[in-house]
């Protein structure tokens, strides 16, 4: 992508969703805003050629995963991935939205011959192209596809990718809950609500002037994934809170974000296409979903008590200072260790089955 690009990239996408919302009566709801400016096909964020994942912003990356942050990330979780795919006797694993193809990486490099097919479900094209090439010497044991396998049977991977999945916006005035959309005003974007029966998953209390999110979108997938997960589990990791945390009266502002440069700020309407639009993950919704469609929720824990518990600690004593220094955020409290959380699924799995990732911590009874 020329430097030139990306503005020109805004500057068009913002066009032909002013154009759009125009035409189709001046208003749209923020989870269809959302999705054009995350995944329109050549000019959404995640599907435009521009950098995303990275160290530095001077490498033109806007924001930092965990297996960018550090090797250790991936072969830690290969140890929980390792465990399901023995004793179940599998050797599938499945990533959804596999970024730079870092984890990916990792997790063959641990599996070795355990993991003898690995499909990465990738919806952007530019991102599949740098996957490829990253990837390309593990030849045909990685494919790629663009939407979920019909049957899957083995291990489902997710990092950082529920809280790509649009969310609707609810604000209530003190006397009634509105969803809040995007319409145009002298061809700029603006926020607008209009009444609704949407509720939040919880009764309150709420402050007057209180916007939060709910998750159809995202539980929709878990419900999709249910259906296609015969034999297998799936683990999914992520920024979030329980039910009870995230519909907290003290968070009246809600959780949606915007990445750019490595720098966080709040206004999704701005510079649409050229920053990344997140939301916290609600787990207690996510796990209702999968429990509604008949999975079993295996554990629900913080990310460093899950990566304690597949032996992270013995690795950071073994690596060198620089990557234990790295390494040590995966867990610390106030970096991605508290955070971020994973959640399990499973189906068929052997009787009494126990994932290593949950030994100790699991906060399930917190869902």
């Amino acid at each position: 992508m020329r430097k030139d690009e990306p503005a020109s990239v805004s500057a068009e996408l913002a066009h032909r969703l002013r154009q759009d919302i125009a035409a189709e009566g001046g208003w749209w709801p923020f989870d269809r805003f959302m999705a054009a400016a995350l995944y329109t096909p050549h000019l959404g964020y995640y599907a435009h050629g521009g950098v995303k994942f990275g160290a530095l912003p001077e490498g033109g990356s806007d924001f930092i995963t965990a297996p960018e942050l550090s090797p250790l990330f991936g072969r830690t979780v290969a140890v929980q991935v390792a465990q399901v795919l023995d004793e179940a006797g599998l050797d599938e694993v499945v990533e959804f939205g596999a970024g730079t193809g870092a984890l990916a990486q990792q997790l063959l490099e641990a599996l070795g011959e355990r993991c003898r097919r690995y499909t990465i479900v990738e919806l952007s094209a530019s991102l599949r192209q740098r996957q490829q090439q990253r990837l390309a010497a593990l030849g045909d044991r990685v494919r790629w596809v663009d939407a979920l396998p019909d049957v899957i049977e083995g291990v489902a991977v997710g990092n950082e990718v529920l809280d790509a999945m649009p969310v609707q916006l609810l604000h209530w005035d003190g006397a009634q809950w509105l969803e809040r959309g995007v319409a145009v005003d002298e061809w700029r974007f603006t926020f607008a609500d209009r009444p609704t029966d949407l509720r939040p998953p919880v009764d309150g209390p709420f402050l007057p002037g209180t916007v939060t999110e709910i998750h159809p979108q995202a539980r929709a997938f878990i419900t999709t994934l249910a259906e296609r997960l015969q034999r297998g589990a799936a683990f999914f990791i992520d920024y979030g809170f329980p039910e009870a945390e995230y519909y907290h009266v003290q968070r009246h502002g809600g959780t949606l974000m915007c990445h750019r440069a490595h720098q966080a700020d709040t206004d999704p309407l701005s510079d649409v296409g050229l920053k990344d639009i997140t939301a916290h993950v609600d787990f207690t919704g996510i796990a209702l979903a999968g429990q509604d469609a008949g999975l079993d929720v295996l554990g629900y824990t913080s990310q460093a008590h899950f990566l304690m518990n597949c032996g992270l600690a013995q690795r950071l004593a073994d690596a060198g200072v620089r990557e234990r220094a790295l390494g040590q955020k995966l867990m610390q409290e106030h970096e991605m260790g508290e955070l971020f959380k994973v959640i399990a699924f499973g189906r068929g799995l052997p009787e009494g089955f126990d994932p290593v990732g949950f030994t100790r911590g699991d906060r399930s009874h917190r869902l």
